[in-house]
Formats: C-alpha cells, structure tokens, sequence
C-alpha cells in the first residue's frame, strides 16, 4: 500500500492531508456527492449539512468540500466542529437531503476524509450511512469526474450555526426520560430523578468533536462531577485516537485518581464509546453495545412486542446472551455501519419492535435519537442502566457471560482465493450453524469463528469468540489449516 493511500469505498474517502487528500479532492468527491443528492431528488430544497471532526489541519479540507457542495447547486448548512451523530442529527431537523462529516473517525492525526449520510425522506430520525448500492453510485460519479447539479442553484446558498449539539443532547435526554418511565419509580430510577445524579464521572474526548456535546449530555443528565480531560479545541491528539485499551492509560489513571464512578473515551467523530469502570480498568468496546442493550432490554423502548436488537456477524455473542434473557432476538448482517442501519429499518418497516443496533466497536445506534453510532446516546444509556440497577460498571459486567476474541490476518492474492476459503471453511463446518451474508460465520456450541475478505486491504480477515483465549485461538489455527488446504 502506498505510502499516502487514498481510501475509497463504501464508507466514503481517507486519505492523508496535503498528500493524497488535498482541498482539490475533496471539493471533488463533495462536488459529486451533492449532485448525486440533487439528482436522487431533484424536487426537493437541496439543502446540505456540512461539519468536521475538529482534529488540526481539517480546516481547508472544510472548506473545499463546502465549495464542491455550492458547485452542484446545494444550500450548505455549515455547523462547523460537530460530533458525526450530531450532524446526523442536524440533518434530520433540517429535513436535508444528506450531509458530510469531515473526519477519519479513529485513523491517525495526519489522516482526514469525507463521510456521507443521507435520508430517505421519514420523518424523524432517518439520516444514516448510504447504503451499498448508493455509496457505489457516488463513488462511481467521483471516479468519472461527474459533478454537474442544478444550473438554477439557491441564490443564498451558505448558512452557518454553531449550536447544533443543543438539539442533539436534548434528543438523548428525552429518550432517557422514556425509558425511565417505562421502567417505572424504582428507588433509583424514578423519571423525577436524573440517571447521573451522585455519579462522578471521566470523559475523555481527545480533543475533538465530543467535547461540547459530551460534557453538555452528562450535565444534563444530572452528573454530580465531570472530569472533563482532553476537552480543548486545538484538535491535537493527546494520544492515538483510536478507544483502545492501550491508547486510554490516562483515562484509567484519571478514573483512579478522582475516584469516579466510570470513565467514557469518544474517538475525534465522537459516533464510538470505550467504557472505564470504577476500579480504572478498560472493560473492552465490546460491552459498550452489551450494556446499552441491558438498559433497554425489558422496558419494550415504549413499544409493544419482541425487543429486537441488529448487530453485525463480527460482533460478540454476549449481545445474543443478554437478548435471551429478556426474549429478545438479535438480526446479524454484514459487517458495516449502514449494512446494520438498513437491517434496523427493514425490520421496523415490518412491524417490528427494533430497540437498538450496533456493532462491537462501541458503536451504539439508538433509533429513538439517530440511525448513526452515537456516543452521547452510548454515555446516557450506561447511566441509565446503573440507575436501575444500583450496580457498579464491574458488577453489571460479571453479570455478563465473559468470552474471549481473537482476530488474525491471511494475506489475500485474489477475490477468487477468498471464494475458495470462504466454501473450504463452510463445507468443513457444515453441522454447524453457517451464515454466509459477508464470508462464512460458522457459529458452534459455545464459540464462532468469521472469515471474510477486507474491503479495504488485500487480505481475509479471521475472528472467532470462545470462552477462553486458547479455544479462541485453536479455532482461528482451525480455520487457517482449512483455508491453506483450499
């Protein structure tokens, strides 16, 4: 891979600023972007919102995606430094065509890019990630230079607020407020009460999008102290921004320190939480999802019906634990943020009850405030659940049956090559439980191994979850004897 790659694909485009991201490009692909939007629905006020991610150095790539936005013929709706739920949120408000979100989401201070959200037009929360066939399609426009959108453009066509995460905290708080209701006047979860009130809490924000709006949702939901840590808005990264164990040592220490309740890291787009218990111990992204479905599971989210929670095939199994428990039923898709939005809306559009979506990277879709991964909603979620339950972070996490996962890479010649390993491993597991929506998902008594192609690298992706870290890796030797074997 070079040096300064340019990612483009479904998830909209990466790159490395003033190399291969340059204000050029992105006034390219935004330029394409909004004449796709105007074309898809050309009846509509081609009304476009526009933020970034905060991190240093975004400030041209901005401002080159606002002006592609105007050169197709968009009114762009600029709420500056906005956290990508917050965007998504904006968006709906606004009843706008689409959105950008400049960002690279966890990727590294020199990276940036643009991600797309559009809406198909519902009422309320609709703004989402394009589905396949629509990222495609504008990949498709950009790759051919195509940016051409209405001649007859709006006359003003650029306004810009700086407030947008005031409707988005109180989207949060009232939802939190549903379900507190439905869960009735226990002793600390009574609607009077707020699900913060006598918590301390550390949030880490690394210096980006989350910190307005993260630190507004936790004093709205009655915290009785924040320790707000890497809240400035220089954009500078004070660690790898990425929620991971090893990049969140200070969030641990902090929580420690000021002996606090829980700790919450967001990533620079804010839309992924990583959760810290009260001891200072980083509990794994995975739980983040796990514990957000607790707080929901058994109150119906107001609904009537079988609580129904979406979740990609990579995602850990203790999300159809915690579901059983409460007559739940998961629905697992393809790996991919819109892949498990559109699940959610389908099942929905069936009648469905759909609780929550979301995927094993701390990223929580609650469908009460926005069809995007949402910190903010992954923060008040948590709270709420230690509300209800009068339980610590570490105790509701023993309650939780614990699995190991373990992931590996194979280098990758061909798509064909991946074809191959994908029915090897299928037809060697073929008792089993086999799901083949994005490679093959053999899951087993007590375990489950999922292989796939990247979409991004040429390599296949091996994962499998066990109930311990040795019978995680035997499965993955497992898989890698099979496919070499191919």
């Amino acid at each position: 891979m070079s040096e300064a790659p340019l990612m483009i694909g479904v998830s909209g485009l990466r790159g490395i600023t003033g190399r291969s991201l340059t204000p050029e490009v992105a006034s390219r692909f935004a330029a394409a972007f909004g004449a796709w939007l105007v074309q898809r629905d050309a009846a509509a006020e081609p009304v476009v919102v526009i933020g970034r991610d905060g991190r240093a150095g975004g400030v041209e790539i901005h401002e080159a995606a606002i002006a592609g936005l105007r050169g197709a013929g968009c009114h762009v709706h600029d709420i500056g430094v906005a956290m990508t739920p917050t965007i998504a949120v904006t968006c709906d408000t606004r009843n706008a065509l689409g959105a950008i979100i400049v960002t690279a989401s966890h990727n590294p201070q020199e990276w940036n890019g643009l991600k797309c959200l559009v809406r198909d037009g519902s009422a309320g929360a609709d703004a989402h990630a394009p589905y396949e066939h629509d990222a495609r399609a504008i990949v498709d426009r950009f790759d051919e230079g195509g940016s051409s959108g209405r001649a007859d453009g709006p006359s003003e066509d650029l306004s810009r607020a700086a407030d947008a995460h005031e409707s988005h905290v109180a989207a949060v708080g009232a939802a939190v407020e549903r379900i507190a209701i439905v869960h009735g006047k226990t002793p600390r979860s009574r609607p009077e009460k707020p699900v913060g009130q006598g918590l301390t809490v550390v949030l880490d924000s690394v210096n980006a999008s989350g910190s307005r709006g993260g630190a507004a949702i936790l004093a709205a939901l009655g915290c009785e102290k924040v320790v707000h840590i890497n809240s400035d808005d220089s954009g500078i990264f004070p660690h790898e921004p990425e929620p991971l164990r090893e990049n969140l040592t200070g969030l641990c220490r902090a929580v420690r320190e000021h002996g606090a309740d829980v700790g919450f890291a967001q990533d620079p787009d804010a839309d992924r939480l990583a959760i810290v218990d009260e001891r200072g111990a980083y509990i794994g992204e995975e739980y983040t999802l796990v514990l957000a479905a607790m707080a929901l599971l058994g109150t119906n989210n107001g609904a009537g019906g079988q609580p129904v929670l979406c979740t990609n095939l990579s995602t850990s199994r203790m999300i159809e634990d915690i579901a059983q428990r409460s007559g739940g039923r998961v629905v697992r898709t393809p790996v991919g943020e819109a892949n498990v939005v559109q699940a959610m809306k389908r099942e929905r559009d069936a009648g469905k009850n759909v609780i929550l979506g979301g995927e094993g990277n701390g990223g929580v879709i609650w469908p009460s405030v926005t069809y995007v991964r949402d910190s903010l909603s992954a923060m008040a979620l948590t709270l709420a659940l230690m509300a209800r339950t009068g339980k610590t972070i570490s105790e509701l996490v023993a309650d939780i049956p614990a699995y190991a996962i373990e992931k590996r890479k194979m280098p990758l010649a061909s798509r064909g090559d991946a074809h191959r390993a994908v029915n090897a491993v299928a037809a060697h597991w073929s008792g089993a439980r086999v799901d083949l929506q994005d490679g093959v998902r053999v899951d087993l008594e007590d375990s489950w191994v999922h292989v796939r192609a990247s979409n991004t690298e040429p390599i296949l992706r091996l994962i499998a979850e066990a109930p311990t870290p040795a019978a995680a890796a035997a499965l993955l030797d497992d898989a890698r004897r099979i496919i070499a074997k191919a």
